[in-house]
């Protein structure tokens, strides 16, 4: 005998819980697509525009049939895709634009279908934006355990689990063998198309492959999360990998987990926590959902060690670190080269009063001078770096006169932004001249110094 809050959980909350799980899985896995080929639009795009094709069923069959829905629902899908592939070719308008005129108008026409059948057809505009998440109960599901290893009771008319469920199941293992087999064209396709088209991969057809898919999708997930969860769940779980990692099958795979985090996460909060908190009767289930995928997205954006704002922040700090101990080190290289005096440079120098303590900290953590409590001087390894960097300013300046045409004595302050210029990597960048003095008469440091 199952114990009776077990029961009650599979009664009530299994069904919808998973059904959001695999719906949010198979949009995680189109929508990083979607992201990469800058067509998340596509997405929003098709989701708005099966209304349309969904309310013209109902009013022509008077039913909320699966079949139906599919029908519709799949002919305004691919419709939608066809129009705005003419409004683009045809009307010269960017992608984004053509996206927008085409699903505006299907999707104010399926509003208005919706009110004109609404009083004939057994329809709710509000199911359709916000799903039914909250009915998928699984009434028939049996107490005993024995019950669950029967094929009856999960295809019985009166027990029977809630077509949503499998119809996602479906859905999710049909796109995920799709992009597991198909993998390596989508990746190039949505990388670089000249090249998929060199290659014979056939781009447009593969975007279209692709579209068709997001249809589907959105077709059988509408009925059970309503469009509002299906946008949220194709652009935020994608979006927010896409913040998190450079590498497309770790995106994919952040992509899902996400998704998966989320929809489990919003679901719970819906459920289980907001009647506890001043929500006696809970709150919409789609609707949660969707607020915790854009949580996530927040959090992406502002955490993300790579591309988010604390990693930003981090990465011009330490710029703005690594050139300041740059400009110290190079002021003492130039200081020694203009004097015959000992190499330790007494810290209340004119040239050094614009470094504050920390650059020296700085320097001297990476060995690149030597601190006392009066002098500073560099260290073998810190002349060798200043060496390098007044080369590439005396470059600079001779490029600058020489390749761009500027006067001499207006070189200086660019020359010394592009002396600490890196590439992503992290190497310099110094310009192919070979000349002993820069235009001032210094003499240029060799490269091997």
């Amino acid at each position: 005998m199952m114990p009776d809050l077990i029961h009650r959980f599979v009664v009530t909350d299994l069904v919808p819980m998973l059904t959001a799980l695999f719906v949010a899985i198979t949009c995680a896995l189109l929508g990083s697509f979607l992201v990469l080929r800058r067509q998340s639009m596509m997405g929003d795009a098709i989701s708005h525009s099966v209304l349309p094709g969904l309310a013209a069923s109902f009013l022509l069959l008077g039913t909320r049939s699966s079949t139906a829905m599919l029908v519709g629902a799949a002919i305004a899908g691919v419709g939608t895709v066809l129009l705005i592939e003419i409004v683009k070719r045809f009307g010269k308008v960017e992608p984004g634009a053509a996206m927008g005129v085409v699903f505006s108008v299907l999707f104010a026409l399926g509003v208005v279908l919706i009110e004109v059948g609404a009083r004939d057809v057994d329809l709710d505009p509000d199911c359709v934006l916000h799903g039914v998440l909250e009915g998928l109960a699984w009434w028939g599901a049996p107490k005993e355990w024995s019950g669950y290893f029967s094929i009856t009771t999960y295809t019985s008319a009166t027990t029977g689990i809630p077509r949503q469920l499998p119809t996602a199941l479906v859905v999710m293992v049909l796109i995920s063998g799709v992009i597991v087999l198909a993998f390596k064209e989508l990746r190039i396709a949505s990388f670089d198309p000249g090249l998929a088209s060199s290659l014979e991969f056939r781009a447009g057809a593969i975007n279209a492959v692709l579209m068709i898919l997001v249809a589907i999708a959105t077709v059988a997930s509408f009925e059970a999360v309503g469009s509002i969860l299906v946008i949220a769940l194709l652009i935020c779980p994608a979006a927010s990998a896409r913040i998190l990692t450079d590498r497309l099958h770790v995106h994919v795979i952040l992509s899902v987990l996400i998704a998966a985090i989320t929809s489990v996460a919003g679901y719970a909060f819906a459920s289980w926590i907001a009647p506890h908190i001043g929500f006696p009767n809970g709150i919409s289930t789609a609707g949660t959902i969707a607020v915790t995928s854009g949580v996530a997205l927040g959090l992406a954006v502002v955490f993300s060690p790579t591309h988010g704002l604390v990693g930003q922040m981090r990465a011009q700090r330490a710029v703005q670190e690594r050139v300041l101990v740059e400009n110290l080190i190079g002021t003492l290289y130039r200081i020694a080269e203009s004097s015959a005096a000992t190499s330790e440079v007494p810290r209340t120098s004119s040239e050094l009063q614009s470094f504050s303590d920390r650059v020296y900290k700085h320097a001297s953590a990476q060995h690149l001078v030597t601190l006392t409590q009066a002098t500073v001087s560099l260290t073998d390894a810190g002349r060798k770096q200043a060496a390098e960097l007044v080369r590439r300013h005396r470059l600079w300046e001779t490029y600058l006169v020489e390749e761009a045409g500027l006067r001499p004595d207006h070189v200086h302050e660019t020359a010394e932004q592009l002396e600490h210029a890196r590439r992503r990597r992290g190497t310099t960048i110094e310009p192919e001249i070979k000349r002993e003095t820069d235009p001032h008469g210094k003499p240029i440091p060799s490269a091997d110094r």
